[in-house]
This record gives structure tokens, C-alpha cells and sequence, in this order.
């Protein structure tokens, strides 16, 4: 557990094999970002980061504020609070060396966020079925957030998730409950203060957005591709929002291989989790 910008966040570090670095010499730390509400840095541990860690990268995982097991104040949760807690854990961890962000969801909006106020600290971006901080993607979140918060007080709803999609999904749905319960999230997130156009358009490191074929969330990538145009857009088929956990080995190759070629990282790609 990590104190970073007042609040505690529940972090893991993965040290890579082999004798440690200056964060300056090898490949970049990477920061491994989960999404908003029913997601934790769960769905990052069992898909990336140990490939990653094994890979050379001093990997970051935490879970946000209100999430998971880092702490959930009531307030504080507009899209800069995000960003200064990364800010701020990257600082308490003395990580002060290139960095790759890696976000689920608006995990990678959070990382975004982060690099155009940061843009000399990020050397690659990687987001699955995200986007910038951009109006038409807050209006999204927005509405999401919504139709969440009207949903699962229902008599019922939780149980009707679990009977579809499982215990885990029930599990979660009664958790984001409590969530949007106990904070400010779905108020203060929507009205968020975004950064500037031009702030976002001067990130000038690679960056890789994956999307589900099947997703609404694709139809954000020309937006993408109009404000950062370095950015490689893979769109995986038959998939939806939920591609990190559901085609998690072909999310592995595309993010190994685009390390190598856009990022000019000479990476052995993982076979396995």
C-alpha cells in the first residue's frame, strides 16, 4: 500500500529478471492503468504484466482510488484527481524514467491525461477500447455512468447478471453499486475539466489503440487518428468492451509486436500468461 496524494493506493512492482537498471538505460517502466468502476488491476495481472516483467519492463500496477483495495474517499474523482494519483505514486515509488502506459477503458484515457501534461515522460501509449479525454468520449462515459448508477439499485439486478454472465460479473456489479453509492464518481466524473486540444494533439510518442470489432467504443478510432495520427489502430473482430480479458493472448502478440516496430524495442514476445 502506497500514500500518494493523500489518499492509499494498493500497488504491486514487478521486477524484471536479471540485474536491476536505472529506469534510464533499459526499456521503459511500464504502468499498467484498469478502467473505471467494475474493473481492478486484476484484469492487468493476469494479462500483461507478468509477460511484460518478464519481457525486461519494471512493470506498475494499482488499483484507482475507490477501487479494488486502494482507499475510496467520497470526493475526488474528476479526471485531474486521476492524474495527479499517478503522478504522485510514480513519485513515492522514485520512477523517474520513461514511461509505458497501458490503459483499459478509460484507463487509457487516465493515461492520456497524464501524458499531455507529461509529454516528455512517456515514451509509448497502449489503450484497449478507449480514448482521449475528447467531449465525445466523456459524453459516452457519461451516459454509461448513468445508465449503471439507474440499473443495479433494481430489485434484482445483480442476480440477473450473475444468472447471465456468472458469479465474478455478479460480484462486480454489487461492488460498482457500492461504488457509485458511496462517491461522487458518476457526478464528478462527467464534468471533469478536459485538457486543452492542443495539449493532447502535442503528444508525440507511438501509441497503439485496440478495439473490439463488435464495440461502440471503434467508432471513437478516426477521432483518434485525427488527433494523433502517429497512432496504430488494430481492431480485433466478434469482439466487445471486454477483449483485454476475453482474447488476452492475441492482446499480448499485438502489443509485443508494435513494441518492436513502432517503439524499435527488441522484445522476445511471450508464448505464454
Amino acid at each position: 500500500m502506497v500514500r500518494a496524494n493523500g489518499i492509499t493506493l494498493h500497488t504491486q512492482r514487478l521486477d524484471p529478471p536479471g540485474p536491476a537498471t536505472d529506469g534510464r538505460t533499459g526499456p521503459p517502466t511500464a504502468v499498467l492503468i484498469h478502467g473505471m468502476a467494475s474493473d481492478t488491476m486484476a484484469s492487468w495481472y493476469f494479462t500483461l504484466a507478468e509477460p511484460l516483467s518478464r519481457a525486461g519492463f519494471p512493470t506498475v500496477l494499482y488499483d484507482l482510488r475507490g477501487h479494488g483495495r486502494s482507499e475510496r474517499p467520497t470526493t475526488g474523482y474528476a479526471l485531474d484527481d486521476f492524474v495527479d494519483d499517478l503522478a504522485a505514486l510514480l513519485a513515492d515509488l522514485d520512477v523517474t524514467g520513461p514511461l509505458l502506459l497501458l490503459g483499459n477503458s478509460f484507463g487509457g484515457t487516465i493515461a492520456f491525461g497524464f501524458a499531455a501534461r507529461h509529454p516528455d515522460r512517456v515514451a509509448g501509449i497502449v489503450t484497449i477500447e478507449s480514448a482521449p479525454p475528447i467531449p465525445e468520449w466523456m459524453r459516452r462515459v457519461r451516459e454509461r455512468l448513468a445508465r449503471v448508477a439507474a440499473r443495479l439499485p433494481r430489485t434484482g439486478a445483480v442476480t440477473e447478471i450473475g444468472a447471465r454472465r456468472g458469479r465474478i460479473a455478479a460480484q462486480r456489479a454489487a461492488e460498482t453499486h457500492r461504488m457509485l453509492t458511496d462517491t461522487s464518481l458518476a457526478e464528478e466524473l462527467p464534468a471533469s475539466p478536459l485538457p486543452a486540444t492542443e495539449a493532447l494533439a502535442a503528444i508525440g510518442c507511438p501509441v497503439l489503440c485496440l478495439y473490439g470489432g463488435d464495440s461502440a467504443v471503434v467508432e471513437l478510432a478516426p477521432a483518434v487518428r485525427g488527433l494523433l495520427p502517429q497512432t496504430r489502430v488494430v481492431v480485433l473482430p466478434d469482439q466487445k468492451h471486454t477483449v483485454l480479458i476475453d482474447r488476452p493472448e492475441e492482446v499480448r502478440r499485438l502489443v509485443f509486436a508494435w513494441l518492436a516496430e513502432d517503439c524499435s524495442l527488441d522484445l522476445a514476445q511471450p508464448t505464454t500468461a
